[in-house]
């Protein structure tokens, strides 16, 4: 199988974490899909992914500093294989796993994802559990040096011809329940090793490789940034989408500093191979720490975000709780003039760029799209004039994307603001 085949453009979807956090259940999972289905798949958005933890049976049953519950209870079969909690997606009982959730999302016209951390649980090394359909036991493969300084349950696995097996045997499973999309955490950049930063490159292979086995088209996509950008090649040849931040959270200084990295990253990125921008937190967003709450964005914040990330053709994977959206929010990110900026063709650029503002141009054939970034705290009056090519016939008059309002160069844009410019 080709890999970028399966992502031809910037893949678009919801993901539950930024909502959910660890405690998603298969009804969350449903109601999301549905409206997706009903008011998001004609603009694109396709995939529904189930955020981390989807196998642990404590879940959600504390709400301190702590995201994550070290070493509570797993939902693992006797492989070493995680398996969805039967409390939270019932549907899984039987050995069904996530197969009956998938039917249903793909009996709505969408696709299935979920997340996984990268190499074995601890535990299945401990009890030197074996490995799908060979001789050798998990503790022969897992790696004790490699530990995830976030999520402490897994161990990595070591470069070795048998670790292979491992993966073959998770992925080909996930390929049975009818997972179309894998989210890999803990291994794009593995902080925790600072003199070994991109140390699961093997991994990443390994899972490659068992995707192409398993024989089921799946996104792969690697997480968490940022990613190395002298690593693009491998991203770019084993990987569909991979984050070149950090967790991306609703804050100005966040988003401002994202136009850093996509400086870096603008030369990368084509058919099957997307720099991720992470997930939009737009909406209502934030239950999962306890507290139900609107995005910290912005009405201006928000289209500037939407903007750069159909700009750069990042994915796109609300964070959302979808059913909570409201209609601005909506209109936003079905925007057909700006998604049809993630066109595969498109080639996107930064053109200029200071404290108070940037400006990033895409060509398309005989499109030019202009987008003008005001970074300060006050309006600013931004002219497009500057970074127009000479036109004969003239240019038709401007319009923002955004907006459909005439451009004029006596209206200033607001703070943390964008317009977005259209010239043939």
């Amino acid at each position: 199988m080709d890999k970028n085949t399966f992502a031809p453009t910037p893949p678009r979807g919801w993901n539950s974490y930024d909502y959910y956090d660890t405690a998603v259940t298969e009804a969350d999972v449903r109601k999301n899909a549905e409206f997706m289905a009903k008011h998001l798949k004609s603009a694109g958005y396709e995939y529904v992914v189930v955020d981390i933890q989807w196998y642990a049976t404590d879940a959600g049953t504390r709400r301190d500093e702590y995201q994550y519950i070290p070493f509570g209870g797993r939902v693992m079969d006797e492989y070493g294989r995680f398996w969805p909690d039967p409390a939270r997606f019932p549907s899984s009982t039987e050995g069904r796993g996530f197969g009956p959730l998938a039917e249903y999302i793909h009996s709505l016209g969408l696709k299935f994802g979920i997340h996984i951390m990268r190499g074995l649980p601890r535990d299945a090394a401990h009890r030197h559990l074996p490995v799908y359909g060979t001789d050798i036991t998990c503790d022969e493969i897992a790696d004790p040096l490699s530990v995830c300084d976030w999520d402490p349950d897994m161990y990595g696995l070591r470069d070795r011809p048998e670790s292979q097996a491992y993966y073959d045997s998770v992925v080909s499973l996930y390929a049975a329940w009818g997972v179309d999309f894998l989210k890999v955490d803990d291994i794009c950049n593995t902080h925790a090793f600072a003199d070994r930063p991109y140390m699961g490159r093997h991994e990443v292979e390994m899972i490659a490789r068992a995707i192409d086995k398993a024989g089921r088209p799946m996104v792969l996509s690697l997480s968490p940034g940022p990613a190395l950008l002298d690593k693009a090649w491998h991203y770019c040849r084993y990987a569909n989408m991979w984050r070149i931040t950090d967790d991306f959270w609703d804050s100005w200084p966040a988003l401002k500093h994202m136009f850093d990295f996509c400086e870096r990253w603008q030369y990368v990125g084509g058919p099957g191979c997307w720099p991720d921008c992470d997930m939009l937190p737009l909406g209502t967003v934030g239950r999962g720490f306890g507290q139900e709450r609107l995005t910290n964005f912005t009405r201006d914040e928000q289209a500037a975000m939407m903007a750069l990330w159909c700009l750069f053709r990042s994915p796109l994977m609300l964070g959302a709780e979808l059913t909570k959206l409201d209609p601005e929010t909506l209109a936003l990110i079905t925007n057909p003039a700006l998604l049809a900026l993630q066109s595969p063709t498109a080639v996107p650029r930064q053109v200029s760029r200071d404290e108070k503002s940037a400006v990033w141009q895409s060509t398309d054939g005989d499109a030019l799209t202009l987008a003008l970034f005001n970074l300060s705290d006050t309006p600013l009056p931004l002219s497009p004039t500057p970074f127009l090519p000479p036109c004969d016939p003239p240019a038709t008059p401007l319009q923002d994307l955004l907006t459909g309002e005439p451009c004029t160069n006596a209206a200033p844009i607001p703070a943390h603001g964008v317009r977005v410019y259209r010239v043939r």
